[in-house]
């Protein structure tokens, strides 16, 4: 006998305007903004590294965990996009939600305290609709990051100008989402089709191995992302590596660096013992250590995005003799 499962048919769905939002679109960051704090002294080297693999045609591969665009600062992005110094971005499954809805409304992030005591967390209408683009674009091969880029740029979005997957889908960039079923609020809806969710999702995972391919002297960014970044980006490059080894080729000179907030302290070049609890910091054994132990270097940024992500702009802007605004 099959095992019983939930009846979505039951949920009740609530316009966006029923909700309080914790965001709007005043924690966007100028790009005017110059951080009160000091750089990291990478910073500029990461610079560095970034206009390198623009100029060679590598990978620049920016993995964001979804506080990266709470954090305000897609102008940001935009500009590095802009600078050709970002080749691919992967998200997790929350990212593309907060983008939409910021793109739709100029507002985002509900309490989760507030609603999940009632039982309404997640459950809103408008947000919703991607399920149904996400569907739509898997039927047309689509990957999910390309389906609702297209949908918020050629849709009615009165924000779309602050749209990460619709401004890089206009500048032809791949953004790809990884999802886990159940992670976000969109698998809470009716109208969500996990054999679409997950085609749609695995293509994006296919498209971002093909950028990892071509992380030799390239860069790849970790921000804010303690496991779908490390563990997507793993998983890719064993790949990428089995081909390039069949092929007569390596990927290990590449470079990477972990923008996040967690105290790694000076002794980040070697993984923490398994007695440490931050060995289970996927992000520090996989991204800083391990992958790039055989001819790659790495780098840690402690800090707030607001501050880091602006700092490393103006650090590509000075870097290529571009007026900072």
């Amino acid at each position: 006998m099959p095992y019983p499962t939930f009846d979505r048919s039951r949920l009740k769905i609530q316009p966006l305007a029923n909700r309080i939002h914790d965001l709007n679109l005043n924690c966007l960051v100028p790009l005017e903004h110059v951080p009160s704090i000091p750089p990291d002294p990478a910073m500029a080297l990461l610079a560095d590294r970034l206009v390198a693999a623009r100029d060679r045609g590598a990978s620049r591969i920016w993995m964001l965990g979804a506080h990266v665009l709470r954090a305000g600062v897609v102008r940001h992005l935009i500009d590095l996009m802009d600078m050709g110094l970002v080749s691919g971005i992967a998200l997790n499954g929350a990212g593309p939600i907060h983008d939409w809805e910021f793109a739709l409304i100029g507002a985002s992030t509900e309490s989760v305290a507030r609603y999940i005591a009632t039982g309404e967390f997640g459950l809103w209408t408008e947000t919703g609709r991607m399920n149904d683009i996400i569907a739509s674009g898997a039927r047309e091969g689509l990957g999910l990051g390309e389906a609702i880029g297209r949908s918020i740029l050629e849709g009615d979005f009165p924000h779309k100008e602050i749209s990460l997957l619709a401004q890089a889908y206009r500048r032809k960039i791949p953004v790809t989402v990884h999802v886990g079923i159940g992670y976000d609020i969109l698998h809470e809806h009716p109208n969500c089709d996990g054999a679409a969710l997950g085609q749609a999702s695995h293509r994006d995972f296919l498209v971002f191995t093909e950028l990892v391919r071509k992380l030799e002297q390239g860069v790849l960014l970790s921000l804010g992302s303690a496991v779908m970044g490390p563990e997507v980006y793993l998983k890719a490059l064993a790949m990428a590596r089995n081909v390039a080894h069949q092929d007569g080729a390596t990927i290990r000179n590449f470079c990477t660096a972990v923008f996040d907030l967690l105290p790694l302290g000076n002794d980040w070049k070697a993984q923490a013992p398994k007695s440490d609890p931050r060995y289970y910091y996927r992000p520090w054994k996989t991204i800083l250590v391990r992958t790039v132990a055989d001819g790659g270097e790495s780098h840690y940024i402690q800090g707030d995005h607001q501050d880091t992500v602006p700092q490393l702009r103006h650090a590509a802007r000075a870097k290529t003799g571009m007026a900072q605004s």
